[in-house]
């Protein structure tokens, strides 16, 4: 089976804890938290993670060391792209699909950091977390192969009509880029069971295609809250 679940921030025991079966896979919407300082301890947990019995797997969201990521050799994962971090843990790189259990899913993490202009005064932004026009390109020309039809869409950040929709009840405006534009395209030319993404940290089904997810796992298959 497959399993989703948002944005981790280098939370182990939410990870450790989880009982999942041989060869079932969790997908992680993005913000994964546990390549950032390249420490004896974090490659020890990496390590840890990656002997799971069942497939770790997460897209990038906006806080990652991208510099680090980037470092790990590319490997193909399911038919698509991919970082091999330790044993069964596995980065799903931007713009790729991976046939899982029969299904396709489509992967594209990233976005834009919402304190965005804090992390600049303070040196700590990276261009790295918003995609590239080669990545997004790359992305498109996977759909195209794919007749724009998959099963599940997995992002870090929400298409800019439901990131709008979501943020009529909150104070805050919306802020909506590039990338949220070319999720919404995304949305209108493609068919798809579900789509899941992490960004917006709550636990909500906006629709019966568009799920947010934070700390709950879900089944992908069938929307089921599993924890």
């Amino acid at each position: 089976m497959v399993y989703i679940t948002g944005d981790t921030h280098g939370d182990f025991e939410r990870l450790d804890s989880l009982r999942l079966k041989k060869d079932d896979t969790l997908i992680i919407c993005g913000d994964f938290g546990f390549i950032w300082d390249g420490s004896a301890r974090e490659e020890k947990i990496l390590k840890q993670l990656g002997k799971k019995k069942f497939n770790i797997c997460f897209i990038d969201g906006t806080h990652e060391n991208f510099e680090l990521l980037d470092a790990y050799d590319q490997c193909v994962f399911c038919g698509g792209k991919a970082h091999n971090i330790s044993g069964n843990l596995y980065h799903l790189m931007r713009g790729q699909a991976y046939n899982i259990e029969g299904d396709i899913y489509f992967t594209m993490g990233g976005g834009e950091s919402p304190d965005i202009d804090m992390l600049f005064d303070n040196g700590a932004w990276s261009r790295r977390e918003f995609p590239s026009k080669q990545e997004l390109a790359e992305g498109a020309e996977t759909l195209e192969k794919l007749n724009c039809k998959v099963d599940y869409i997995i992002t870090h950040e929400p298409p800019a009509k439901i990131k709008s929709f979501m943020k009529l009840k909150t104070e805050m405006p919306a802020r909506i880029t590039g990338l949220n534009a070319y999720f919404d395209e995304m949305s209108n030319v493609c068919e798809y069971k579900r789509w899941y993404f992490g960004s917006m940290h709550i636990d909500k089904h906006l629709s019966t295609t568009h799920i947010a997810v934070f700390k709950k796992v879900i089944n992908a298959e069938t929307g089921e809250i599993i924890k």
